[in-house]
């Protein structure tokens, strides 16, 4: 599943691989923001990507299209 994350004040989106289905993604994101604190998110690699919720512009959950190449 591919997460974007917009971050207030930051030109680039964070764009993260997880294997967490998008329920799950969604789950943490509103739980995050109901506690105003941070959203933690584990990509495929086990990295951990820990956002203050304070700072979330948008949070975008999608399916991974696995797309080579140039996009048109």
């Amino acid at each position: 599943m591919e997460v974007k994350i917009g971050v207030q004040h930051v030109a680039r989106d964070l764009v993260i691989e997880t294997d967490e289905s998008a329920e799950t993604i969604e789950k943490l994101v509103g739980e995050a923001l109901e506690a105003g604190g941070v959203l933690s998110l584990t990509d495929n690699k086990g990295r951990k990507v820990l956002v203050p919720t304070a700072t979330l512009a948008f949070v975008e959950i999608g399916i991974h299209t696995g797309q080579v190449g140039f996009r048109h």
